[in-house]
């Protein structure tokens, strides 16, 4: 059994393409079920966020399961496999875990070291575990990645004076409208990605914050601890005619902001500047917004150069990052390597066992005939010739668990004795 990562990521294609592949929180369970199900695929979890989604997999067969992931992601966006098959990315076994430790750390997302990134990965992991598409394998290694994630941010600066994409949005806003203490602020989406926009505009003095969203009731809520004010998506129109800087960022698969709103609004605003950013994926707000005259539009693509510059600030720390991430993973492969070589170790040790007493019992008659001393004296010999035996198989195949060889020695002794191939394994 391997491990399988395929995935896309905002390095690997536009904007416009991995919308398309974005998993909503209300389809991942449908998704996981659809993904479990097909033929090379035993263990999955889908890890879907504004800037990736990613499939992670235990297979029997990778380019089989390869090919099931691709055919998925086919059916679940609408879109050609010709259109995104050069742009996937493949990791397998060892890679894969080590990508997925660097995701978990906040290497490799857009803005180095945003501390979203661990949040949705331990999401990932829990929605698959309350599927049951990942008892096992999965469920350890995310568990793992998760720790090692928060060991990162707790020994280096990595997230130190944070930046993450909230931080990210209302600086690049800054950039294009001057100082923001004095704007008022239109936030559409009140979830997590939402509150860490508000909650960034409160910290930085901003006048007055307004949160719109599809439950009032949520909206509400939020605006009651940030003390700003609520409204209905309903009332937006209305709203954005006051209003400074609109930042967006729910998880609607429908377009919340239209071009023709828009232009209605404008008609109203004498001339008034509009700054728009969309964080959402899929996009909250019409491409088409961007023409409209005075009204700027900025997406994901835009919050790039900032990321780089990001980047480039936390380069120092990046080095202390991979040196734990190094421990972490070879950690991993060691407790990985124990916990599949144990049971094969087991199994061949209690076959051992029942051959020497099924001898031991065929000749009872005639041991029987013995003095108890004597019969123990049989039981202690044949005990350590098994012993003995078994001693330097069961040290090469320890010592090189996890290793090329390893698996052809345990593939051997599985071949030799018939040992059985899938021992049961406790799932977390």
């Amino acid at each position: 059994m391997s491990l399988l990562v395929v995935g896309l990521n905002h390095r690997t294609v536009p904007v416009e393409l991995l919308e398309r592949m974005t998993v909503p929180p209300e389809r991942l369970a449908k998704a996981l079920h659809d993904l479990a199900a097909r033929e090379h695929l035993l263990e999955v979890v889908v890890l879907s966020t504004c800037n990736r989604t990613e499939i992670y997999a235990r297979c029997t067969h990778f380019h089989a399961a390869v090919g099931d992931v691709r055919d998925f992601l086919a059916a679940h966006s609408g879109a050609d496999p010709d259109e995104f098959a050069d742009h996937l990315y493949t990791y397998y076994d060892e890679a894969a875990v080590a990508h997925l430790f660097s995701v978990a750390a906040g290497l490799d997302s857009m803005i180095v070291g945003e501390s979203e990134i661990l949040g949705q990965v331990r999401d990932a992991w829990q929605a698959a575990v309350r599927e049951d598409a990942a008892p096992q394998l999965l469920s350890r290694m995310f568990k793992h990645a998760v720790e090692s994630g928060k060991r990162v941010r707790s020994e280096t600066g990595i997230s130190r004076h944070p930046v993450s994409i909230p931080s990210a949005a209302v600086a690049v806003a800054s950039e294009y409208v001057g100082d923001l203490a004095g704007a008022r602020v239109l936030v559409v989406g009140a979830g997590q990605m939402g509150s860490g926009l508000a909650s960034t505009l409160r910290s930085r003095g901003v006048a007055e914050v307004v949160i719109a969203n599809r439950t009032f009731e949520r909206a509400e809520k939020l605006a009651a601890e940030l003390d700003s004010r609520a409204i209905p998506l309903t009332d937006i129109a209305d709203t954005l005619v006051d209003i400074d800087v609109v930042l967006t960022s729910t998880a609607s698969s429908e377009v919340l902001v239209e071009r023709a709103m828009v232009e209605m609004v404008m008609a109203c605003r004498n001339g008034r500047p509009l700054l728009v950013v969309d964080v959402a994926l899929p996009r909250d707000v019409d491409p088409g917004v961007g023409d409209v005259p005075d009204v700027t539009l900025l997406d994901l693509d835009d919050l790039k150069e900032f990321a780089q510059r990001s980047a480039e600030r936390r380069r120092g720390e990046i080095g202390k990052v991979r040196e734990i991430l190094a421990a972490e993973i070879e950690r991993y492969r060691a407790e990985r390597a124990a916990r599949e070589v144990d049971p094969l170790v087991t199994s061949l040790r209690d076959l051992a066992e029942d051959v020497r007493r099924g001898e031991l019992e065929r000749f009872g008659s005639k041991l029987a005939k013995l003095d108890p001393d004597a019969r123990a004296l049989v039981d202690a010999i044949t005990q350590g010739i098994v012993n003995k035996l078994l001693h330097e198989p069961t040290v090469r195949i320890k010592d090189t668990a996890g290793t090329p060889r390893g698996d052809y020695y345990a593939d051997a002794l599985v071949s030799l004795f018939d040992l059985p191939t899938e021992p049961t394994v406790e799932s977390e």
